[in-house]
């Protein structure tokens, strides 16, 4: 038998401000699978998001186990009923295994508006080309976030600015928000990711502010399909949560088909994850920035490291191997 899998668990800690919906997360918890075929090797990682996912970090182990024996012993893996972080994780790691992840990485960043305005919008003034900037909205007043929207649009020629709700908002706070960023500067708003509770109020918005919106929740939705609707600018694409390689092809695919962005974005992975997320973007969406700008969150990296990162690195070798059968 020349395949051979292991299972990896690890523990990074986070940032002591990182907080997810109403919990804060002070470790990122995750499983890496490492597969072994001949003298190739693939690596995947499965990693849950807490207050997002469906499934707990147990239950993705338990069910990843299940699967490395079958593919262990010479079967094929059939990812179609598998948790999203599962599927994503095994299907990565035989992308890996069979050379088709191109090494090519892209690293860009939209950086997160949070901090000193002043030292940012010097930052976003020095990058180059068309300057592109995420802005958390929906967690303070409405108001506050439009004045703060409309002050880095008006202070940064050329930005695109992607704002992100999380479904906070009820119409009447949206309008709020809206009112607040000049007409004139609505344009800067690259888009506005799901700001109210549901998809019908998120359009009536658009239709109403000329603020371009886009789909993150949504995407993970049962029954979602991509098409083209007014308003509508962008689908953003959180593998750990989506599913398998392919279904985010099959989605990258489906935005450009409806004139669509496809914006491929993290779920808090690791070190190792985000590089592999960021190839993947390289490769399927060379032109768009993806959302990767979450390495600053942690406090150590895993295995790989981001590009121009200090932070320490921790090792696969020094990890438990949780499962592995000879």
């Amino acid at each position: 038998m020349t395949r051979h899998a292991k299972l990896y668990q690890y523990q990074l800690p986070m940032d002591s401000g990182v907080i997810l919906r109403a919990q804060r997360l002070a470790m990122r918890e995750g499983w890496v699978v490492e597969l072994r075929d001949g003298g190739r090797v693939g690596y995947g990682e499965i990693a849950p998001l807490p207050e997002f996912s469906t499934e707990s970090l147990s239950q993705a182990g338990e069910q990843a186990q299940t699967l490395l024996t079958q593919w262990q012993a010479g079967g094929s893996l059939d990812l179609s009923d598998t948790y999203p972080s599962v599927a994503f994780g095994l299907s990565m790691a035989l992308l890996e295994l069979a050379g088709e992840l191109p090494a090519q990485g892209n690293y860009q960043v939209a950086p997160l508006c949070s901090g000193d305005p002043d030292e940012l919008v010097e930052h976003l003034s020095q990058l180059p080309g068309e300057p592109v900037a995420k802005m958390k909205v929906g967690m303070y007043e409405a108001v506050r976030d439009g004045m703060i929207a409309n002050m880095f649009i008006e202070a940064v020629p050329g930005i695109r600015l992607r704002l992100d709700a999380n479904r906070q908002w009820t119409p009447l706070k949206a309008r709020q928000f809206a009112k607040y960023v000049s007409p004139q500067h609505r344009a800067g708003i690259a888009f506005l990711e799901e700001p109210c509770r549901t998809p019908a109020e998120s359009l009536a918005f658009a239709e109403e502010t000329g603020i371009a919106i886009a789909w993150d929740e949504t995407v993970r939705d049962p029954g979602f399909t991509v098409k083209a609707e007014p308003g509508v600018a962008a689908i953003v694409i959180k593998p750990t949560l989506v599913g398998s390689v392919q279904r985010c092809l099959d989605l990258v695919a489906d935005a450009r088909e409806a004139g669509l962005i496809p914006v491929i974005s993290s779920s808090l992975e690791s070190s190792l994850g985000l590089g592999q997320l960021a190839r993947l973007a390289a490769w399927q969406t060379p032109e768009v920035v993806p959302g990767l700008d979450t390495m600053q969150l942690f406090q150590a990296q895993l295995e790989t490291p981001w590009p121009d990162c200090a932070l320490p690195i921790t090792p696969l070798s020094s990890l438990e191997v949780v499962w592995q059968q000879d």
